[in-house]
């Protein structure tokens, strides 16, 4: 049956409100959406903890006890790691110098850039630099504010998390709740398996980089380990971020080649494990979304929700796609967004799993 011109108008128009919704209502439903996608992580432990007669206020503000502890663990490490760099911070000011006359020279003499062009250029750089510095206790605000809010969400949706669940059915008729408590079910399964795979991933890339830096010579290569699997939440662009990021601070402290090219093999022997093991390993079917809606959701994130709209961009697409399997009308769009089925990490991933079963006994 075709799609009358009407119904085609109201569509857009629906998509056009939700967009703007998303885009004017942020500052609510970022933390919200965040603190919904970390209750989902700790509603298997929360749970466990209740069947051991845990109240459950208490059982939630346990798991919001056990993620600080971690986010203050992660920032103790960075922070010993960072106070370890700024040891070397005399040396990289004077290779910055250095940089920064080289290109000055390149300029003049190659580009034909003059002095007060270059000057121009500089100044309107201080300028915007001025700007950013201004904005920059805001915006600590505003993410403090966050994760305040972050926090408090987290706490009350675990508590809450039954009264939550009768609400939507109360919203869905009796022929519809079955499809409702599904629904529940697969979205809440696919955000935990998503963020217990990513933690697993990053677990992983943290050894192996570690690994790589440490027998190519790399300084601080903790450090730099642990940013370049912290980027995993960035597909495709945050690990190739990280590694850029530690090539150009490792050529500033003046290490030679050998190690420059040691810090790329490792990030291509590591890229290859991960896309051809670790990912059809840990994640293996739970997140099933194709490349080119990976990265149009990334895109469209970002332009919505900044940075945390690329961190929320992958689990919000796919309960999108959980959502839009379940709803019959919406079915062309769930297969649009999906994968297209392909067995060619069977045979690989099979033997592994082998070898993991037959360890375990």
């Amino acid at each position: 049956m075709p799609v009358s011109l009407d119904s085609l108008l109201k569509n857009l128009l629906l998509l056009f409100l939700a967009v703007a919704g998303l885009y004017y209502a942020q500052g609510f439903l970022i933390p919200l959406t965040l603190g919904a996608l970390l209750a989902t992580l700790f509603l298997p432990l929360c749970r466990w903890l209740e069947s051991k007669k845990v109240p459950r206020i208490a059982a939630a503000l346990i798991c919001l006890l056990l993620l600080l502890s971690f986010i203050t663990a992660m920032g103790f490490v960075l922070s010993w790691q960072i106070a370890r760099l700024t040891d070397d911070i005399t040396l990289v000011k004077a290779k910055v110098i250095e940089t920064a006359h080289f290109l000055e020279q390149y300029s003049h003499h190659t580009l034909g850039i003059s002095n007060s062009e270059q000057s121009q250029i500089l100044s309107h750089l201080q300028v915007t630099f001025a700007r950013y510095a201004e904005a920059l206790p805001g915006y600590m605000t505003h993410l403090f504010t966050g994760f305040v809010l972050t926090m408090v969400y987290i706490v009350l949706l675990l508590y809450y998390r039954t009264h939550l669940k009768h609400f939507l059915f109360r919203l869905s008729s009796g022929m519809e709740r079955q499809e409702m408590e599904t629904l529940i079910t697969r979205a809440t399964s696919v955000s935990q398996h998503y963020l217990t795979g990513l933690s697993k991933m990053i677990f992983c890339l943290w050894i192996m980089y570690g690994i790589g830096f440490s027998l190519f010579g790399v300084e601080n290569a903790v450090f730099f380990a642990i940013l370049c699997g912290l980027l995993e939440i960035v597909p495709f662009i945050g690990n190739f971020t990280g590694t850029t990021i530690t090539v150009l601070v490792a050529a500033a402290n003046g290490v030679g080649f050998p190690v420059l090219a040691g810090i790329v093999f490792t990030y291509g022997m590591v890229q290859f494990i991960q896309g051809w093991i670790l990912e059809p390993l840990i994640l293996g079917p739970h997140v099933k979304i194709n490349p080119l809606a990976t990265i149009i959701a990334l895109v469209i994130g970002e332009i919505l929700w900044g940075i945390p709209g690329i961190v929320l961009a992958i689990p919000m697409t796919a309960v999108l796609k959980i959502v839009c399997d379940q709803i019959p009308s919406l079915q062309p769009y769930g297969f649009l967004i999906g994968t297209i089925e392909d067995n060619k990490y069977s045979p690989l991933i099979g033997k592994i799993k082998g070898l993991l079963k037959r360890g375990r006994r």
